[in-house]
């Protein structure tokens, strides 16, 4: 029943993808990543307001993974600091990599990603976006400071 309500869940957000679309504007930051293993592309965009992302959006195509990943992570980081940002980037690649999160946030509907821990191949499509989100924030002072 509950891997139903999952299942459902991400074919929601692969269909019906939150944040879609380009982001333009004046201190826009933007990535192009592309998933070497089976070819997913994304493009992330960002607008941070000091250390807080204001604004995020993604254009994209892959699997239904991929994208409801990246639709999933946009809902998840929009409004927050960079150090809960972290946190959380955190926290979901536990879920993906370990099958269980450590339960210290809430990852809303990122957790109906759960079942992708069993399938190790497609790992990298659940984490497109967040890598995508590391390389991005990379020259972000107070992110290198986070990840260290």
């Amino acid at each position: 029943m509950l891997e139903n309500l999952y299942r459902k869940l991400v074919i929601d957000h692969a269909k019906y993808k939150r944040n879609f679309g380009k982001l333009d504007g004046e201190g826009v930051r933007k990535i192009h990543y592309k998933n070497p293993t089976c070819g997913d592309v994304i493009t992330l965009y960002l607008y941070l307001q000091g250390e807080r992302i204001d604004k995020v959006s993604f254009e994209g195509e892959g699997c239904s993974i991929s994208m409801a990943s990246s639709s999933m992570m946009t809902e998840l980081i929009q409004h927050k600091d960079i150090k809960t940002v972290s946190s959380i980037r955190s926290e979901f690649e536990q879920l993906i990599r370990q099958g269980e999160p450590n339960g210290q946030i809430d990852l809303g509907d990122a957790l109906s990603l759960q079942g992708v821990h069993k399938l190790k191949a497609r790992h990298n499509c659940a984490l497109l976006a967040w890598q995508a989100l590391d390389k991005i924030l990379h020259d972000v002072d107070s992110y290198k400071a986070i990840k260290k």
